[in-house]
């Protein structure tokens, strides 16, 4: 199915520049009809899904010094420490190679590791400031930024898929420093992976740090058969020292309320008047989406300051869902504001899906597109 909406000029590649950051603000009515996001096949290089692996936008000043430690929770301030002692740890020196060498796997040989815990890995409940935490480490780290990479748990098994197995290895085997934001196991296959993954990297000396909500092994519990793959999970938490950030646990506070969608002619109507903003409708976004491979979705985004969707609607099916998961990290990652018509996103996903092994995406996705509709309110003149 194509898009029901007018599309710009074909955009072939998309550019590469990183998006504004500036707010959109609705201005006259524009000539030229919306951009859209159907409209767009990204090719992004390998080289540049690398590059791409830093701390999102909202993450950028964050560093040790901004973090307020609660006084009541002793192990946000110990959590701290620990991490300051273990990026001074991190000499920065390269590990093989440099650029484009080290991304085809060329270079000087990198040093075997010491065995033991070669991590750190932040546990606690939503709110305690683990992201911030994560990112600041990667700041602290005395390496240059290609030494460095930063992404989130599906990010990375998306460059797996993007650039294969072997490739992925040779790629960030010449780092010093893998960060992995919201670790979880989902899948049989992504255990397998995973261990084999990191492990492989811990051997070429690469240094790990992840967050998660859940213990290094305890991951995959609820989700499938976890005792059959215990080797691939215990072989994954020997990778790390765990350290529990204590503090107030959001997860108790239950889904955000969705702000009231607008009708398809206030959508349709802010998206002509914003600047940099798309409109689609939903379902075509939702097939784009397939046609699209998820490591490409933040190159989808480039430069868009607002999206506009009509006809918002139950996904259909679990990897529709999780696709659209990974749109809605990156749309929240670059603070893009959503104008919908149609369902609440708090009824995207069936009671199923939120009771399912998918449920803590399924729940952050909810959580991130309701946050980034109350910011599309001024789009629609309602703030």
């Amino acid at each position: 199915m194509s898009c029901s909406v007018p599309r710009p000029v074909a955009w072939g590649t998309v550019s590469s520049s990183s998006p504004s950051s500036a707010s959109p603000t609705p201005g006259p009515i524009a000539d030229a009809a919306p951009l859209s996001l159907c409209a767009r096949e990204p090719h992004v290089p390998a080289d540049r899904l690398v590059a791409e692996m830093v701390p999102p936008p909202r993450f950028d000043a964050v560093r040790f010094s901004t973090y307020i430690p609660d006084p009541n929770q002793p192990s946000q301030t110990e959590a701290v420490q620990v991490l300051e002692g273990f990026a001074a740890g991190l000499d920065g020196a390269a590990a093989g190679g440099s650029g484009k060498r080290r991304l085809f796997g060329f270079g000087k040989a990198p040093k075997k590791a010491p065995s033991g815990p070669r991590g750190v890995y932040l546990d606690g409940g939503y709110g305690v400031g683990k992201t911030h935490l994560l990112a600041s480490l990667w700041h602290a780290t005395p390496a240059e930024p290609a030494l460095k990479a930063f992404g989130t748990f599906v990010e990375l098994t998306n460059l797996v898929g993007a650039l294969g197995f072997q490739q992925t290895v040779k790629t960030l085997s010449g780092h010093r420093l893998l960060c992995i934001d919201e670790f979880e196991l989902d899948d049989p296959g992504d255990t397998v992976l995973v261990s084999t993954l990191l492990g492989k990297l811990v051997e070429a000396g690469v240094a790990l740090a992840a967050t998660s909500n859940t213990l290094p092994g305890k991951l995959g519990e609820g989700r499938f058969a976890a005792a059959d793959f215990l080797r691939e999970i215990q072989g994954l938490s020997a990778h790390f020292r765990t350290l529990r950030i204590d503090g107030e646990d959001y997860r108790h506070r239950g889904l955000p309320e969705a702000p009231a969608p607008y009708s398809d002619d206030v959508v349709t109507k802010a998206a002509h008047a914003t600047e940099g903003a798309t409109l689609d409708a939903f379902p075509d976004l939702l097939e784009h989406l397939a046609r699209v491979h998820p490591s490409r979705y933040g190159a989808l985004t480039d430069g868009i300051r607002a999206v506009c969707l009509t006809g918002v609607r139950p996904v259909p099916d679990q990897s529709t869902a999780l696709r659209l998961v990974v749109l809605a990290d990156r749309l929240y990652d670059r603070e893009v504001p959503v104008l919908a018509s149609g369902l609440p996103f708090d009824q995207l996903f069936s009671e199923e899906m939120l009771k399912g092994g998918y449920r803590k995406k399924y729940f952050r996705a909810i959580s991130r597109l309701t946050a980034l509709a109350r910011d599309a309110g001024r789009l629609a003149g309602s703030e």
